[in-house]
């Protein structure tokens, strides 16, 4: 029997500079958050974890209450830092995330490469995989780290593949052992 992964990114949340760990969902996010939960309650659901960002938790609360579940949060989910405390330009991030994807070692300066990402979130995928085998899991993440884990297992997905991805979305992984079979969107 295979494993199963919910990859659940966020739903929408207003950008605040330098609170990235606390944005909130806005009230388009807290709708949509409902309609992830009315998705999901519908699929039978093992285990919950998260990354500890108060967005990806708020997308998938509705979730972890409805199914009694206990959220276990692992700090090495959480998003990727892209680049130090400062501001640039819009089209100077885009360009670095799709440079980060041609080069997986490629970071800016007091940001994570897509390499040092996937050091830190795949010993903990690898370990659900391996301890919740044939169990279906739900990942409340970020559109970066959840492309990058997916990168990872399959390297089509990229730039190209997150600049399309919606806030909230959910993408199901079907693993064998470690091995990912496939992926499909959920999220419509």
């Amino acid at each position: 029997m295979d494993t199963i992964i919910y990859m659940i990114r966020h739903a929408e949340s207003p950008f605040v500079f330098g609170q990235e760990r606390t944005r909130k969902l806005s009230n388009q996010g807290k709708i949509d958050a409902k309609k992830v939960t009315a998705i999901m309650n519908v699929k039978e659901i093992d285990l919950v974890v998260s990354s500890p960002y108060t967005r990806a938790i708020q997308t998938i609360e509705g979730i972890v209450d409805s199914k009694n579940i206990e959220v276990k949060v692992f700090e090495e989910l959480r998003e990727r830092q892209l680049k130090g405390v400062y501001k640039l330009p819009e089209e100077e991030i885009q360009q670095a995330i799709k440079k980060s994807y041609e080069d997986i070692d490629f970071n800016l300066s007091g940001g994570e490469s897509v390499r040092d990402v996937q050091n830190r979130a795949i010993p903990i995928i690898k370990e659900l995989l391996n301890n919740y085998e044939t169990k279906t899991i739900i990942i409340g993440t970020h559109g970066n780290v959840m492309t990058i884990i997916m990168n990872y297992f399959n390297k089509e997905y990229g730039y190209d593949f997150w600049k399309n991805t919606s806030k909230p979305d959910i993408y199901k992984l079907v693993f064998s052992g470690e091995k990912l079979q496939l992926i499909q969107r959920i999220w419509e």
